[in-house]
């Protein structure tokens, strides 16, 4: 028995092939499927099974798709009710890949229909376990999306199913297994997982909090909903695309990577109403722009910002990309929902300058500049954009804390009368502030090329301290 991981960290995501005698399966694959056809086809293999461990909220499964380009048989675990055909196991019940066996394990908790499969190697030998986001490496899912879709399931009474599942149906099953969760670090899916992808199941019984052998189920629901962050908007409508089922990639694809010249990709923008994305680097951008147009750069977490920022998963989108990059931005658009994309600017932005069109920039300044005006006596106002966690780690005196993804909470405390500085870690999501604030009609701010990496190389004063200055 063949099992690979495929793991794709702009979304911290984990997919998983099994073959055996010619015969393979998917667990939980990304929306765009030719990967694992090529990778089946290497083998010689038939895709028998796209086995989905729950309905995902941070992405959209390619299930689907796989399913119409290979015949293969979609299976949930039990209580799923997908709005399409699909098999719904029974918990226990056992499908064969070639020689070796795909047990079904149902361990609601992270949501109802949520499910571990047991793989069972070809000498009858039990070899891991797919946890999807039941079991991640150092954590456990998080209870509190599933609400989101169906009020009744609050988090607490998923909390209270994910001990019971974890208990009876998880920490029973040998030491020896390795577990192969849904994600990794930098997923909104836990808290507090780890870089490692994979490990055993008697390792984890040791180090992860979640699953101490002598926490009650009080402690559990406590330590587990303890720390929580708001979980990203568009994940319910994720969650509502893999259950009712979506468009095909391929005719998303077709419609997102026509190219537009200068005056038809203006035309497109005012007859649509599309939001102009620019997928260029931050650097790039600042040096100049389309007005009201916003930043959130491929080199960075591409879709995952793309989801915090633009709320509606259905808005239309016109790209303007590096050269080359238009299907990239498509494809990883269309991991998190966002098929509505209209076309990119033929040219990109040096075409849009060319045909003496508007352009914006939005000014950027050194660490060193910071510190001189700082030290002359002129301290602007600091916002720092980074995560809470990251400030509460350590920031500069006096620097205001509002989170990118808190941004447009608060934006009656952003001053326009007065001006003020932007930075984040490195310089990537405080320019998708900066873009954010000049399409709001901010005008009296300079971003911090380099972020805090760079201001840590000053004398500025930082302090590890959370100062009143915080926004709660």
């Amino acid at each position: 028995m063949k099992v690979e991981q495929i793991y794709t960290g702009c979304l911290a995501h984990a997919a998983y092939y099994i073959e055996s005698k010619g015969e393979a399966a998917v667990f939980d694959p990304l929306r765009e499927v030719q990967p694992y056809i090529d990778r089946a086809q290497i083998d010689n293999a038939e895709i028998k099974y796209v086995f989905e461990t729950h309905f995902h909220a941070d992405f959209v499964s390619g299930h689907l798709d796989l399913r119409k380009k290979t015949g293969a048989e979609i299976v949930f675990g039990p209580n799923a009710k997908p709005g399409y055909e699909a098999t719904v196991a029974e918990d226990g019940q056992v499908f064969r890949v070639g020689d070796c066996q795909v047990k079904v394990i149902h361990t609601p908790g992270h949501t109802m229909e949520s499910t571990t499969y047991l793989l069972i190697d070809e000498k009858g030998e039990q070899h891991g376990i797919i946890t999807g986001d039941t079991l991640f490496i150092g954590d456990v899912g998080r209870p509190d999306l599933a609400q989101h879709v169906v009020s009744e399931l609050t988090e607490e009474k998923l909390a209270a199913h994910l001990y019971d599942s974890l208990r009876n149906k998880i920490m029973p099953l040998p030491d020896h297994l390795i577990v192969y969760p849904n994600h990794g670090a930098g997923s909104a899916c836990g808290k507090m997982m780890s870089k490692e992808t994979t490990d055993t199941l008697g390792h984890q019984k040791e180090v992860n909090y979640a699953l101490r052998a002598d926490m009650t189920k009080e402690e559990f629901i406590k330590e587990l909903l303890t720390g929580l962050t708001t979980p990203p908007g568009y994940f319910p409508q994720n969650v509502l695309m893999n259950i009712k089922g979506y468009e095909s990639l391929d005719e998303i694809m077709e419609r997102g990577t026509q190219p537009l010249d200068p005056a038809a990709f203006e035309a497109a923008a005012e007859e649509s109403g599309a939001l102009v994305l620019d997928t260029r680097k931050a650097d790039d951008f600042a040096k100049g722009f389309i007005p009201n147009s916003i930043n959130i750069g491929l080199e960075g977490s591409f879709a995952q910002w793309v989801g915090e920022m633009i709320p509606d998963v259905k808005h239309p989108l016109l790209l303007v990309t590096e050269a080359g990059k238009e299907e990239e931005a498509v494809t990883r658009l269309s991991r998190v929902g966002y098929d509505n994309t209209l076309g990119y600017l033929k040219g990109g932005f040096e075409a849009w300058k060319a045909a003496g069109k508007d352009v914006e920039e939005t000014r950027r300044i050194t660490a060193a500049e910071l510190e001189k005006q700082v030290n002359a006596g002129h301290s602007p106002m600091i916002i720092d954009v980074r995560k809470r966690s990251e400030y509460d780690s350590e920031h500069l005196v006096d620097a205001v804390n509002i989170p990118l993804n808190e941004l447009n909470k608060h934006l009656a405390e952003i001053p326009k009368d007065k001006p003020f500085v932007l930075h984040c870690q490195g310089g990537y999501r405080s320019m998708i502030a900066a873009a954010m604030l000049k399409q709001r009609g901010w005008e009296n701010f300079t971003d911090v090329d380099g972020g805090f990496d760079a201001l840590k190389e000053t004398g500025l004063p930082r302090t590890d301290y959370v100062c009143p200055t915080t926004l709660l």
